[in-house]
């Protein structure tokens, strides 16, 4: 079997292995968090980063959300991590948009950030201001003992079924589940283009 074929059939079983209950957790959890008036803050690094801005984009666009990235501004992220460092960037950023309670945070990520290990700072500051400030921490990780699975109020795991592919799985059945979230009855408002244009 080709490396192609091997690489479908891994994502298949993924697939198979996760959980839709926490599928549906994250969505109702998110639209509690628009329904009651509150933000939703994106977070991702690397290849999450691209991923933030993407769904940002769709939560605001189909699901009504008032949504933001921080990577989005990347004058504001450079200075601050020239100026204070890059575990502060995504936690001052949020401290200057006054999150507060009614906010909800969504973290993509492979890892989750890890406190002790020195892995993600900025994600793992920003989770812990998050929790000081009451808003709702989500998200989409590969790995169920990072910080954002452990201490979070709804995260999707993608099951870390094949080590040497953990992170291009995550990455992209990441952008499959946050799609699956946008089209979610308890939070899709507008239709999309095609689905519209073309019955």
């Amino acid at each position: 079997m080709g490396f192609a074929a091997t690489f479908l059939a891994e994502t298949q079983a993924i697939l198979q292995a996760m959980d839709p209950a926490r599928i549906e957790a994250l969505a109702e959890t998110l639209a509690g968090i628009r329904d009651g008036g509150g933000r939703l803050f994106i977070l991702g690094v690397g290849g999450s980063a691209g991923h933030a801005g993407h769904a940002v984009n769709d939560f605001r666009k189909l699901c009504g959300f008032e949504a933001y990235a921080p990577t989005d501004n990347v004058s504001e992220l450079t200075a601050r991590t020239n100026d204070e460092g890059w575990d502060t960037t995504f936690a001052a950023w949020l401290a200057g948009s006054r999150i507060n309670a009614r906010d909800g945070l969504l973290v993509f990520s492979v890892g989750g950030g890890d406190k002790e290990r020195g892995i993600s700072g900025n994600i793992v500051a920003a989770i812990d201001l998050a929790r000081e400030r009451g808003a709702k921490v989500t998200g989409i990780v590969g790995r169920q003992g990072g910080h954002t699975a452990l201490v979070g109020d709804a995260v999707v795991v993608v099951p870390p079924l094949y080590a040497e592919h953990v992170t291009p799985h995550t990455e992209g059945l990441c952008a499959v589940i946050w799609h699956c979230l946008v089209s979610h009855p308890a939070l899709k408002r507008a239709a999309t283009k095609w689905e519209s244009a073309h019955p």
